[in-house]
């Protein structure tokens, strides 16, 4: 029997907790943030932590997925590129709006983190459908989270 899954499993457990880690360390919910007004239907803090520990485990999984399908070392590198591309702007995001106070650039820049969810999903569904199917709560996630990020800049804005 092949263990070729561990190392894919290894590493993208890795990677997911490196994101994870370096997102909540960025993330401060002290005094700025807990100024800023809320819409009612807002989740309660706690939900957060539960839904990315969530999406990082199910983007692991389509990472590990993805990784199994695809037969080149050349795409492989493509697709780890992507995830790279996609952790950077996780965090970025995070840096945005709780470190530098800026929801309104958050605003923008979730924008380029939706759409690099959505093109994993689409390089992914190429060679695993259920790699891609896998990633539909990230999207899912960030489009609320999106939706969220608006509704404080409308609520809270100008910032700066």
């Amino acid at each position: 029997m092949s263990r070729a899954w561990i190392f894919p499993i290894v590493i993208a457990g890795l990677l997911a907790v490196m994101v994870a880690v370096l997102g909540a360390t960025i993330t401060d919910i002290g005094p700025w943030y807990r100024s800023l007004i809320q819409p009612r239907w807002a989740p309660p803090d706690i939900v957060y932590g539960v839904a990315w520990t969530a999406i990082y485990s199910v983007t692991a999984l389509a990472g590990v997925t993805a990784w199994l399908a695809t037969p080149s070392s050349r795409e492989r590198e493509w697709l780890l590129g992507m995830f790279a591309l996609n952790g950077f702007l996780n965090i970025l995001w995070s840096l945005l709006f709780f470190r530098l106070h800026r929801p309104d650039w958050a605003l923008i820049e979730v924008v380029g983190l939706w759409l690099s969810v959505a093109a994993l999903m689409v390089v992914i569904w190429r060679r695993s459908m259920t790699g891609a199917v896998l990633l539909v709560p990230y999207l899912m996630w960030v489009t609320f989270a999106g939706y969220l990020n608006m509704t404080i800049v409308r609520l809270n804005g100008p910032f700066g």
